[in-house]
């Protein structure tokens, strides 16, 4: 059996990939896996070292870009269909699986008029423009929300959650004090901005630092940067004299959500996903220009709940940030409700269904082929 994913730009798309892949190899023992991505997104080295397949277009997102690089995104168009055809012919796979990510548009419209079986999967509530678009084409659609079913097809498309990686639920707090330096005696706060970090959240968290003097025996930080401001904020840290340990990139996120007593972390699908999954408190933080503001409205889907707390990026500095720390370091019976409301909220089997979607598609495929 051959199963090609499709997506990627960021780790939102591709780890619901990857978990949808090594749930698909632990089932299917003969299963072949192929990732389409480009070479521009995070797809480049986090699946080859999942250990999977990768291949890659020439694609670049046309949406929210500046009119010049629009145009060159476009004109990328009939590059990126001519790859992604030839990509599927020598593939031949039984199924293809978009994930989202500008690059998942060229190669499901493909498949698409190839004959080859199309599922998406749309992670957040209001659905981007490719996803809008393949909808209208693609065999099935999986959604991670009840409101994103108005947008499709109902007799298509199916509820399943937002698949999150089976390690993410195996982490070890034990195992992650000594993985990442940590002390056992410490409040212990995971900041982590998506996979290649977040400047604005970085440079609060530092002049939260200069509030938060007087807890600095009490807490430590476990932060991931992004390589472009490890140096400067690993140099704060130092010299403000707060424990913890910072980092450009964390491949253990399991362990990572384990030790974490609260997360400060933007809010996309696949990291709410994550936070519900393993039952977390955070302060979530949207990223303001994602496509259809969609993280503000995850943020606030939870912040209503009463699962997380939020800040909006326009509000956000030292002081606002500190209030809440200090607030919720304070209350520990809060942290308890918004650990117990956000377990409650969290899919961990949305992988297995999405993956029972896809043996579907290819068991209707067999039975119309007679194969």
């Amino acid at each position: 059996m051959k199963v090609v994913i499709a997506g990627g730009g960021t780790g939102g798309h591709v780890f619901p990939g990857i978990a949808i892949a090594k749930e698909l190899k632990k089932t299917i023992n003969n299963a072949e896996i192929t990732f389409i991505g480009t070479t521009e997104g995070i797809e480049l080295t986090i699946v080859p070292k999942e250990g999977f397949d990768i291949r890659f277009i020439r694609s670049e997102g046309i949406v929210g870009r500046g009119i010049f690089k629009m145009i060159k995104s476009i004109g990328k168009v009939p590059l990126s269909m001519k790859d992604s055809r030839a990509i599927l012919k020598e593939v031949k796979p039984d199924v293809v699986l978009g994930v989202g990510g500008y690059c998942s548009g060229p190669v499901l419209f493909s498949a698409h008029f190839m004959g080859i079986p199309t599922i998406i999967h749309e992670q957040n509530t209001t659905p981007g423009l490719t996803n809008k678009l393949l909808g209208k084409f693609v065999n099935m659609v999986a959604v991670t929300y009840l409101e994103s079913m108005d947008f499709f097809s109902k007799d298509r498309t199916y509820l399943t959650g937002n698949p999150i990686r089976d390690e993410i639920l195996k982490g070890d707090r034990n195992r992650g004090y000594d993985t990442f330096r940590l002390n056992k005696e410490l409040f212990t706060i995971f900041v982590f901005g998506g996979s290649l970090g977040a400047n604005k959240i970085n440079k609060a968290v530092t002049e939260a630092l200069v509030y938060l003097e007087g807890y600095k025996d009490k807490i430590q930080f476990l932060h991931q940067t992004g390589e472009k401001d490890f140096n400067f904020i690993r140099e704060f840290y130092q010299a403000r004299g707060f424990k913890g340990t910072i980092i450009p990139f964390i491949y253990d996120m399991p362990d990572a959500y384990a030790v974490a007593d609260l997360v400060i972390s933007r809010a996309g699908a696949t990291t709410i996903a994550e936070l519900t999954a393993c039952g977390k408190a955070a302060i979530l933080i949207p990223y303001p220009y994602a496509a259809g503001n969609h993280q503000e409205v995850n943020a606030r889907k939870l912040w209503d709940f009463g699962a997380a707390q939020m800040i909006l990026d326009r509000e956000l500095n030292g002081k606002t940030l500190f209030d809440l720390i200090k607030y919720l370091f304070e209350e520990p019976d809060a942290i308890g409700e918004m650990e117990r409301i956000s377990k409650s909220l969290g899919k961990p089997d949305a992988t297995k269904r999405i993956l029972e979607l896809v043996m579907s598609l290819i068991k209707t495929k067999k039975e119309g082929t007679g194969k």
